[in-house]
């Protein structure tokens, strides 16, 4: 396994060397810094690079699977996020592709992100549904042209909690997982950039009070994919906060709207969100398995 962990790609050597002792201050506060291998040092290179140290990433995450993390580390992500923060980084920094970003400040507003997302999963619980949606009319409004809207005035973090999260609204809308993922992403992104980015989160307001960003804009916009058919990533690597897409592997079930594959995230610990029953995440077997067997609950009519 070659790991290639996280890069600081900065404006100017003297921001990078800056960033890099913040990040390093961080690591140190995590008790993560005995186990990185530290940049070298070169002049005139805004450049800096961060991974575990081999014989740590292959004892932590053997073949990648992330998912061991905690075990070995002895951490409790469901409980306490300090710990569910020192997953993440630890597999970031075993990636086997590089993370890249332009400055600290990024890198942790990336990793608060991600906390967010695992939060906002945890207490996601929807009625699953493919040919209707529903959100909550005194925060939404909906036109075929723009798609559900917030309504002008009104919180778009409280809109997105309140049509995802039953704890806060009281009942249970409609989704389909698709677009179930997109709202749990921008809640995160929202709760992270009202108050690292206050510009930032009024223009995202606005966008949302306008039209709805949606469907494959919504990836282009807002996401980064990594891995491919080509080139996949290795089958247990997972950061929490990731999205992930379970394939119906069916050619004859994978034909029924809803049932073409499922859409999830990663919470750590080697747990997957399940939007339809609160508090009983999916292991990665216990996954593959439900989506297997979706086969069996199909059936041909007369046309």
């Amino acid at each position: 396994m070659v790991v290639r962990g996280i890069q600081l790609v900065g404006q100017s050597p003297e921001s990078i060397e800056t960033d890099k002792q913040r990040f390093l201050e961080k690591l140190d506060q995590l008790d993560l810094a005995q186990f990185v291998l530290l940049p070298a040092t070169s002049r005139g290179i805004a450049c800096a690079e961060f991974r575990l140290r081999d014989d740590i990433a292959h004892a932590w995450a053997p073949d990648s699977d992330t998912a061991q993390i905690c075990q070995r580390l002895h951490l409790e992500p469901l409980d306490n996020s300090i710990d569910l923060e020192r997953e993440i980084l630890v597999a970031m920094l075993l990636a086997p592709f590089p993370f890249i970003f332009p400055s600290y400040d990024e890198l942790a507003a990336a990793v608060r992100i991600r906390l967010n997302i695992v939060a906002a999963a945890r207490e996601t619980l929807l009625d699953f549904n493919t040919s209707n949606a529903e959100r909550p009319d005194d925060l939404w409004t909906y036109h075929e042209d723009t798609g559900f809207t917030v309504i002008p005035g009104k919180s778009v973090i409280t809109a997105l909690q309140r049509a995802t999260q039953p704890q806060a609204s009281g009942k249970l809308y409609s989704f389909s997982c698709y677009r179930a993922t997109e709202y749990v992403i921008l809640l995160a992104l929202a709760q992270e950039i009202s108050s690292s980015n206050p510009s930032l989160f009024n223009r995202l307001q606005t966008q949302w009070e306008t039209r709805a960003i949606k469907s494959g804009e919504f990836h282009d916009v807002f996401l980064h994919e990594y891995g491919s058919m080509e080139c996949p990533l290795p089958i247990k690597f997972y950061v929490p906060g990731d999205r992930i897409w379970f394939r119906n592997p069916d050619n004859r079930s994978s034909d029924v709207t809803g049932y073409e594959g499922s859409w999830v995230f990663y919470l750590g610990n080697g747990l997957f969100s399940n939007f339809w029953k609160q508090g009983e995440p999916y292991t990665l077997t216990e996954k593959c398995l439900e989506i297997y067997h979706w086969r069996n609950a199909t059936y041909l009519d007369e046309d």
